[in-house]
C-alpha cells in the first residue's frame, strides 16, 4: 500500500463521549468562557447548522464540489484569545483573519476563507473543525456563510485520475494541522478511486479527530472490506471500538493484528491496548499478561500500567 497516515494507538485524536467531565484532556473549564460541556451541548446544533447553510446555498444554485470562499465569526471574552486564534487560522490554514474589535462586553473576530469545495460533508466538517479550533483557544465560532455565485463558481476537479493528486494534497493539508481540508482531501481522493483502503483510512483518522466516531468507524469498516489485512486500520478500529464502549469487539480487532504479518511496533501495541481491554471487562489477570508481553517487547508505555494494577508480577 503507498503512503498513509499512521495514527496508531490506544486512543484515536481527541475523540470524546457526552458526560466526559472536563474538556477532552481533562482540563478545568471553570474560567473559560466557552467550557467543553458547552462545546458538547452544541455538537449536534453545530452538524444541524451545516445541513441548513448548505440547504440554502443549493438552493442558490450550488452544486457538489462548486467552490466557495466562506465568511465566519468567532466570539470571546479577551483580545488575546481571539489573536492566538487568528495567528492559528492564518498560519495552518492560509485564511485571511481581521483584528479583533470589541463589541460591548465581548471581542469579535471575522474572517475569510479561500474559494474551497462545498459539498453537504465537507461543509459540516469545515464547521466542526472551526468549532473545535475555537474551543482550544476559548472562543465560540459564531456564525459563517458563503455567497454563491452559479454562473462563476469553479468546481474542484474531483474526477478519474485525480485520486494521487487529492490524497497526498490532504496528507500536506493534515500535516499542516487543517483537519477540514484534509477531510475533504480523503474524501475527493474516494470519488476519483473508491477502491482505495489508504483513503478510507486516512479520512477515518480525520473524522475521529473531529469528534465524529461513529462516521470513522464506518470509514474503518470500508477500508478493512477492501484490504482485510489492513493491520493499522484493525489496530485504530480496535482502539475506537475500545474507547466507545465495546472492548470485546476491539479484542477481536486487536487477535487479528496479533495472528497477522504486522510489523512488530503494530503487534507490540496490539498486545497493549488486548492488555487494556481485557482489564475493562474485569479480566485483570489476562490485562497482566498481555501489558508484560508488551513491556518485554519494549514498550515503556505498558510500565505505568503494570504498576499500578498488576503489582510485582
Amino acid at each position: 500500500m503507498r503512503g498513509h497516515l499512521t495514527r496508531v494507538g490506544e486512543v484515536i485524536g481527541d475523540g470524546w463521549r457526552s458526560g466526559e467531565a472536563g474538556g477532552p484532556r481533562g482540563e478545568p473549564v471553570t474560567s473559560r468562557f466557552f467550557s467543553w460541556d458547552e462545546f458538547v451541548d452544541h455538537f449536534g446544533a453545530e452538524m444541524r447548522i451545516a445541513e441548513d447553510v448548505y440547504q440554502g446555498m443549493v438552493h442558490s444554485g450550488l452544486k457538489d464540489w462548486d467552490t466557495v470562499a466562506m465568511d465566519f465569526v468567532f466570539l470571546s471574552d479577551q483580545r488575546e484569545k481571539l489573536d492566538s486564534l487568528r495567528a492559528c487560522l492564518a498560519t495552518r490554514y492560509g485564511y485571511a483573519v481581521g483584528a479583533p474589535v470589541q463589541v460591548e462586553a465581548s471581542w469579535e473576530m471575522s474572517g475569510k476563507t479561500p474559494p474551497i469545495p462545498i459539498t453537504a460533508d465537507s461543509l459540516m466538517y469545515w464547521a466542526l473543525d472551526l468549532a473545535s479550533r475555537g474551543y482550544e483557544f476559548d472562543a465560540t465560532f459564531d456564525g459563517y456563510g458563503g455567497t454563491v455565485d452559479p454562473d462563476s463558481g469553479q468546481p474542484a476537479d474531483v474526477g478519474p485520475g485525480r485520486a494521487e493528486y487529492w490524497f497526498n494534497w490532504a496528507l500536506e493539508r493534515y500535516e499542516a494541522g487543517d483537519r477540514a481540508a484534509a477531510q475533504w482531501g480523503f474524501s475527493a481522493a474516494i470519488v476519483a478511486a473508491p477502491s482505495d483502503p489508504n483513503a478510507w483510512y486516512s479520512r477515518a483518522i480525520v473524522r475521529n479527530e473531529l469528534h465524529t466516531w461513529r462516521a470513522a468507524l464506518r470509514d474503518y469498516d470500508e477500508a478493512l472490506r477492501l484490504a482485510p489485512g489492513f493491520s493499522s486500520a484493525l489496530l485504530n478500529r480496535g482502539a475506537l471500538k475500545d474507547e466507545n464502549g465495546d472492548p470485546r469487539g476491539a479484542i477481536e480487532d486487536y487477535e487479528r493484528v496479533l495472528a497477522s504479518e504486522a510489523d512488530p511496533e503494530t503487534q507490540t501495541r496490539a498486545w497493549f491496548n488486548r492488555g487494556n481491554s481485557k482489564f475493562r471487562l474485569g479480566d485483570v489477570a489476562g490485562a497482566c499478561v498481555d501489558w508484560r508481553i508488551a513491556a518485554e517487547r519494549g514498550a515503556g508505555y505498558a510500565e505505568e500500567r503494570l504498576a499500578a494494577h498488576c503489582g510485582g508480577c
